[in-house]
């Protein structure tokens, strides 16, 4: 039976780089062979997986999936595992990973993404953004859009997409300075209270708004707190609000925010580019336990094919 599972999953992932199937607005990322993988075929291949684990048993799975040469690696997809602690426990490409606690790990640009993809397996199943070696491109640190599955109470699996298409490559100056602006919104809520603050921070004209900059606030079950460029939100439950990949944002900023701070990728119109979709580096905080603020900067290319 689980001889028939691998000839079949490897059929299906030779299919992927001839004739893959698209769903409408489907993500799509142009990869070195030609050919296109989109959204539809990462969730395929992620439940592929799924599958195999639950039909081979746990530790018959780690072994495949941490196999660079096995049925689970087809190019830039390959399938991860961690456990809920952050332990990774399965990785083609990083075996030394296998076995140590990645909780704490950031991305180029400060992401703690292990942190992020956990909380995201906790609610069944997701998308999120990272960067990560993609090694189909000479391990290269590139964009990836990640999808996890929870697998069970302990341990949940994924893979990924890289968006070679996108730029995220955020300068440490301009991030300190991200940093340094929301601290000071921080400040300013704690000094002068909830209402004042929201007043300042919803004025499109106001003290807050800085070359394109402005601060964000939602409470913690989702409500639009503070939107200047949106004012139409304000006041309008997103905690189901997702990008144009699925991403449930805010659930992703609600989840970093409790943690304290810390900083999320995800696509969101540009102000300064007449509201286009485009990446975003946003840095959030808890205020009082109760809310949060935040702002973030775009990448300086739109968002293309996606």
């Amino acid at each position: 039976k689980s001889l028939i599972m691998a000839a079949t999953l490897l059929v299906s992932l030779m299919a992927f780089a001839t004739q893959p199937v698209f769903a409408e607005n489907n993500c799509i990322v142009n990869d070195t062979r030609g050919s296109s993988i989109g959204v539809d075929d990462l969730v395929l291949f992620v439940k592929s997986a799924m599958t195999y684990a639950q039909e081979n048993g746990k530790d018959t799975a780690l072994m495949e999936f941490s196999n660079k040469t096995g049925s689970f690696v087809n190019g830039e997809l390959y399938i991860y595992a961690y456990d809920f602690n952050g332990t990774n426990i399965a990785h083609p490409f990083k075996p030394d990973w296998i076995g140590e606690n990645k909780l704490d790990e950031s991305d180029s640009n400060g992401v703690q993404y292990i942190r992020n993809l956990i909380e995201t397996a906790k609610r069944g199943k997701g998308f999120t953004y990272f960067i990560f070696p993609n090694p189909a491109h000479d391990s290269k640190d590139e964009l990836k859009l990640g999808y996890v599955m929870n697998v069970d109470d302990n341990w949940w699996l994924g893979s990924g997409l890289y968006l070679t298409n996108i730029s995220a490559t955020f300068d440490q100056k301009e991030r300190d300075e991200l940093f340094a602006y929301v601290n000071e919104a921080l400040q300013f809520a704690r000094e002068n209270g909830k209402e004042k603050a929201l007043e300042v921070f919803n004025d499109a004209e106001g003290n807050f708004i800085r070359d394109g900059r402005y601060i964000f606030a939602y409470d913690y079950d989702g409500q639009s707190l503070a939107l200047p460029y949106q004012p139409e939100l304000v006041g309008t439950n997103r905690i189901d609000a997702q990008d144009a990949n699925g991403v449930h944002f805010i659930q992703q900023v609600i989840d970093v925010a409790k943690i304290g701070n810390g900083s999320l990728y995800y696509i969101y119109p540009d102000p300064s580019r007449n509201m286009t979709d485009t990446l975003k580096l946003s840095y959030v905080v808890d205020v009082d336990g109760s809310w949060l603020l935040g702002s973030g900067m775009y990448t300086d290319k739109e968002a293309e094919n996606v």
